[in-house]
C-alpha cells in the first residue's frame, strides 16, 4: 500500500518515522488493517529527512518544490515505490495507492501503473487544471485510459482548491473514459478535511472516519482477496424497481 502524501503543509520525508503527525496516524491506521505501508518523499531533491512544519515558511517551500519538480520525476518515485513494495517477501504484488491534496494527485497518476488496482484521491488538487510540475502542465486527465485499477475520488463542496466546475470536469473525464470509479463529494467538508492537526477550524472527525470506511472497503476487495479478475458489469442494467 502506498501513501503518496505531500500536502501543502503537510510532506511525508525519507525515514520511515520522519512524518508529520496526521500522516503518520493516516499511515499507521491503514497498517493497522495487515497492510503493508510506504510514504515516500516527494521532495527528496530539495530537502533532507525532517518533516516541513506547519507554518509559512514551510507551506511556501512546499508550494515551490511542487511546480519545481518535472512531472518524470513525480512518476519515477512511484514507480521505485511500488517495485520496492512488490520486491517484499510479504507483498502479495497487489499495490493501493491514497495520498491527500498533492500527494491525491499523485495517487491518480500511480494508477497509470498497471500495478495498482485501487487508488483513494482525497482532495486531489491541480488534476482540473492541468498544473503540476515543472512548467506547470501536467498530462494527468489525458492519461485517464490508462487506469486499469479503481478509483475513489473524495472532495468536499466547499474545496476551493478544486472549485465546481474543475470537480465536474474530473468527474465528466472519468465517467467518458469509462473507468470504474466513485466520486463523493461532503456537503460541508473544506479542503484538508481529515487533516486531524493544525487544519485551521476543517478537520471534520466524522467525516475522516466515513471516508476511511470507503478506503478500506476498496482496499479490501481490490487487494486482499483472491477472486481472480472482474467479471461482468458490461451488460445493460434492468430497469426495474
Amino acid at each position: 500500500m502506498l501513501i503518496t502524501e505531500t500536502h501543502q503543509d503537510v510532506q511525508t520525508q525519507d525515514g520511515g518515522s520522519m512524518l508529520t503527525g496526521p500522516v503518520e496516524r493516516f499511515a499507521r491506521q491503514i497498517a493497522g488493517h495487515g497492510y503493508i505501508v510506504a510514504a515516500p518523499s516527494s521532495y527528496h531533491e530539495f530537502t533532507g529527512p525532517a518533516a516541513l512544519a506547519y507554518d509559512g515558511p514551510g507551506t511556501d517551500s512546499g508550494n515551490a518544490w511542487k511546480i519545481e519538480k518535472k512531472l518524470s520525476a513525480y512518476d519515477e518515485d512511484a514507480t521505485l515505490s511500488i517495485d520496492c513494495l512488490v520486491g517484499l517477501e510479504t507483498c502479495n504484488g497487489r499495490i493501493g495507492a491514497t495520498g491527500m491534496c498533492l500527494g491525491g494527485h499523485l495517487a491518480f497518476r500511480c494508477a497509470f501503473d498497471k500495478r495498482v488496482r485501487a487508488a483513494v484521491c482525497y482532495f486531489a488538487t491541480d488534476v482540473h487544471s492541468h498544473s503540476l510540475g515543472k512548467g506547470k502542465e501536467d498530462d494527468s486527465l489525458q492519461r485517464v485510459k490508462e487506469i486499469k485499477g479503481e478509483l475513489v475520488m473524495i472532495f468536499g463542496k466547499r474545496d476551493n482548491h478544486v472549485p465546481p466546475a474543475g470537480r465536474d470536469l474530473i468527474r465528466k473525464t472519468l465517467h467518458e473514459t469509462g473507468i470504474t470509479f466513485s466520486f463523493f463529494e461532503a456537503a460541508w467538508a473544506q479542503h484538508a478535511f481529515i487533516r486531524d492537526e493544525l487544519s485551521k477550524g476543517r478537520y471534520d472527525p466524522a467525516l475522516a472516519g466515513l471516508c476511511f470506511q470507503m478506503l478500506l472497503e476498496l482496499f479490501e476487495r481490490t487487494l486482499n482477496g483472491d477472486l481472480g479478475p472482474r467479471e461482468g458489469g458490461d451488460e445493460e442494467v434492468e430497469d426495474v424497481c
